[in-house]
């Protein structure tokens, strides 16, 4: 009996199975504290943001502009059409063992006030309300300006993470026209079997990777109509084995973006409630 020769269809639906047994055997291994963050690793990190922070502050030493949003006419129309504006900085940054991922977002938000928006950024027991990523949030502690926050975060792009999350926190008023804002984790955890009654928090950094740092740095500008906000994201995640990277990296660099996305989405909701009583 003469055996058919199978099509290149075929042959591609052969391996993409084969590709997704893979992934499901080694996949549950990473989530099971393989992947470890190393201190080369977190200097590289620190490494791009002191050099991100330090144009940040040339640029606005310099006034060469406020925002990243009123850099490009295209963007500000964009913003005051409804939309979010988003972009990727850089290429996703190589350090040892780690990607650097750099995310940067604005908006408009019609009819509200700077301090609306400053408003929001402080109920941090309201987050769970807010943000579709927030489990749990809550203030720990102060000191001076910094804001001691606690969250419980989940982060799902196919697979669902969830994390325990220490952030520093401060918001500041330039003058009436400006305020900047930032929050940078100071400890991350990852969740095993979350709500669960064998619920594990793994230490820090051990686990699946997908993030081992969040940086955030908020920009807004008051306008005689409304508030113009932009929001940078630095964050810091696991460099994937080449086997995996056609299946994982989408994951690992979609976190970011989406995380972002979804962020500035809610705040706009929640600043126009605020902004309406």
């Amino acid at each position: 009996m003469t055996r058919r020769t199978p099509t290149i269809s075929e042959f591609a639906i052969r391996i993409a199975l084969a590709a997704a047994f893979l992934v499901v055997s080694v996949v549950p291994a990473t989530s099971q504290g393989s992947v470890k963050l190393k201190p080369e690793t977190v200097k590289g990190f620190d490494q791009f943001v002191a050099s991100s922070e330090e144009s940040m502050a040339n640029k606005q030493a310099e006034g060469s502009g406020f925002l990243w949003l009123t850099d490009e006419p295209a963007r500000l129309e964009a913003a005051r059409e409804g939309r979010i504006v988003i972009e990727h900085l850089d290429d996703d940054a190589d350090v040892d063992d780690g990607l650097i991922h750099n995310w940067i977002a604005g908006m408009f938000v019609p009819g509200v006030t700077i301090e609306n928006v400053l408003a929001v950024f402080k109920s941090f027991d309201e987050y769970p309300d807010m943000y579709p990523e927030v489990i749990d949030s809550r203030l720990v502690g102060r000191e001076g300006e910094t804001y001691k926050l606690y969250q419980r975060l989940r982060k799902k792009k196919v697979l669902t993470v969830v994390l325990d999350t220490w952030h520093d926190a401060v918001y500041r008023r330039l003058d009436e026209r400006y305020a900047i804002s930032w929050s940078k984790s100071t400890e991350i955890r990852e969740v095993r079997n979350a709500g669960k009654s064998d619920e594990e928090l793994l230490p820090e950094g051990e686990g699946g990777g997908f993030v081992w740092r969040i940086y955030l740095y908020w920009r807004l500008e008051q306008t005689d109509d409304g508030v113009l906000a932009e929001c940078q994201s630095i964050s810091l995640s696991r460099k994937v084995p080449l086997l995996l990277r056609w299946f994982i990296n989408p994951i690992v660099r979609g976190i970011p973006r989406d995380s972002l996305e979804r962020s500035l989405k809610a705040t706009r909701e929640a600043v126009r409630r605020t902004g309406a009583r």
